[in-house]
């Protein structure tokens, strides 16, 4: 983690993830994405080890979610 920031800027957050910077701002707004607000502009950082965190998260999230929610295949369904 030699060359690894410390802290990211949402811009840099958003490429990660491949998404839009508004998308991360939302996120951390919400809470969902832990970050501080630094300097007199008020501009936010994302602490790498708090985006780690946050991804691992979300794979707990999606697998809890396909587990309750198994695919199943349209000539699969059972007929109601």
């Amino acid at each position: 983690m030699a060359g690894t920031p410390r802290f990211l800027t949402l811009t840099d957050v958003a490429e990660v993830l491949n998404t839009s910077s508004a998308q991360v701002y939302a996120l951390v707004r919400r809470g969902d994405l832990p970050a501080i607000k630094i300097g007199g502009r008020g501009q936010w950082r994302v602490e790498a080890s708090q985006l780690e965190e946050y991804i691992a998260r979300m794979y707990a999230e999606t697998r809890s979610f396909v587990d309750q929610h198994p695919y199943v295949e349209a000539d699969q369904a059972p007929e109601a």
